[in-house]
């Protein structure tokens, strides 16, 4: 467990520290492929804790988990259909990639959102301990 922690905590020290380019998506990616691999930090999650529920933490997560799944997608099979609103999101994300950066571009615009919802969770995971 205590590499989970470490390798979680290292994970979040590069959403910080990456300036906001396509790199930070990335990191963001790996952040939630970290918890989404461990069900000890992914069950914390859960949306069945009224604690969860009151931070409106799914709502938060569930934020970076379209940034995640944009990624995968993008890699993915020419020809599966993935839905309207997934496509969506892999066209924002290549236009990052491709460093076309516009307020226009839902992900773009959100970028600091999406560092400050990374440290939330972050926090709900790995909690300061009481002095």
């Amino acid at each position: 467990m205590e590499k989970v922690k470490s390798d979680l905590d290292e994970k979040f020290q590069r959403v910080l520290k990456t300036p906001a380019s396509f790199d930070f998506f990335v990191a963001i990616h790996d952040f939630v492929e970290h918890i989404e691999l461990n069900s000890s930090l992914s069950d914390t999650l859960s949306q069945r804790t009224k604690p969860n529920r009151e931070l409106g933490i799914p709502n938060k997560y569930s934020h970076l988990k379209e940034i995640y799944q944009g990624l995968e997608d993008a890699g993915a099979k020419p020809g599966v259909d993935l839905g309207h609103v997934r496509y969506m999101v892999i066209q924002d994300l290549n236009k990052i990639r491709n460093k076309n950066f516009s307020d226009s571009n839902s992900f773009w615009k959100k970028r600091e959102l999406f560092r400050k919802l990374t440290g939330e969770i972050y926090e709900r995971l790995n909690p300061a301990p009481v002095l």
